[in-house]
């Protein structure tokens, strides 16, 4: 059995850029692309789902890996897998942004601890809804669906030197005002209740000066704050899903699907 230099480069080529695609999106998804999972793991999953999608995938272009071109298909390969496990991060930022916008509104701004996800201090209600949000993702096979849309897009996005538009990128931009406006979502009733709660403590401490505004305004803000915080929990899961699956068509968008 002879096999020549050509036919080496294009079976790397075939296994190899696909590999960078995977390995690229697991990188950047949530769960899979934190810090608590090692590298080796990343990769080593990267190299089992690209040998498995590997059938799938559509004749890959014979150009030398080492060459320019091949080098320019690598990079949009890299882009493309950072584009659509980006997406999902910004998904779950949007519960961050919501927890530390209510723990300021409650007086729990300097409770904060280290997300051992990101490695940065985060207040702990940020960390509680990351938690969640990280929960519901898995339960709603969020993981599953990433992998069917990074499978899905080899075959509308095929590997070639062309890759991702620039228009892609414009709207991964615009999707980070939807971070912020999804985050505002979730955390407005609870800010809106806690607002109204503080406003009757200012008017009390009017009535009544002698009233220390410091002493009993605090512990009440924060007990109230976690009562409104439990009624309005189950709110927080559909704006979630929304978030969501707004992220999922994105990345469709991304992936040419």
């Amino acid at each position: 059995m002879e096999i020549n230099a050509a036919e080496a480069a294009a079976f790397v080529g075939s296994l190899m850029w696909p590999f960078m695609r995977i390995s690229a999106m697991l990188m950047a998804i949530p769960v899979v692309g934190t810090r608590l999972v090692s590298v080796r793991i990343r990769v080593v999953l990267a190299m089992l789902i690209a040998f498995v999608v590997l059938p799938l995938i559509p004749e890959v272009p014979a150009v030398d890996p080492l060459s320019v071109a091949g080098l320019t298909i690598s990079i949009q390969q890299v882009l493309i897998g950072l584009a659509m496990g980006f997406i999902l991060q910004m998904v779950l930022a949007a519960l961050t942004i919501a927890g530390e916008v209510i723990s300021m509104t409650m007086g729990l701004g300097f409770a904060s601890m280290v997300d051992p996800a990101n490695g940065v201090n985060v207040p702990v209600l940020s960390q509680f809804f990351l938690i969640m949000g990280t929960l519901l993702f898995l339960s709603l096979g969020g993981h599953l669906m990433i992998i069917q849309l990074l499978v899905s897009s080899f075959q509308s996005l095929p590997i070639s030197g062309a890759g991702i538009e620039r228009e892609s990128f414009w709207l991964i931009i615009n999707f980070a005002s939807q971070m912020f406006i999804g985050a505002v979502w979730v955390a407005l009733p609870a800010m809106i209740s806690i607002l109204v709660m503080t406003l009757a403590m200012g008017v009390m401490t009017r009535a009544a000066p002698q009233l220390n505004i410091f002493s009993v305004g605090f512990p009440v803000t924060m007990l109230v704050g976690f009562i409104i915080l439990m009624l309005v929990m189950p709110t927080i899961v559909p704006r979630f899903n929304q978030i969501l699956l707004q992220g999922m068509q994105l990345s469709q968008r991304i992936g040419g699907l």
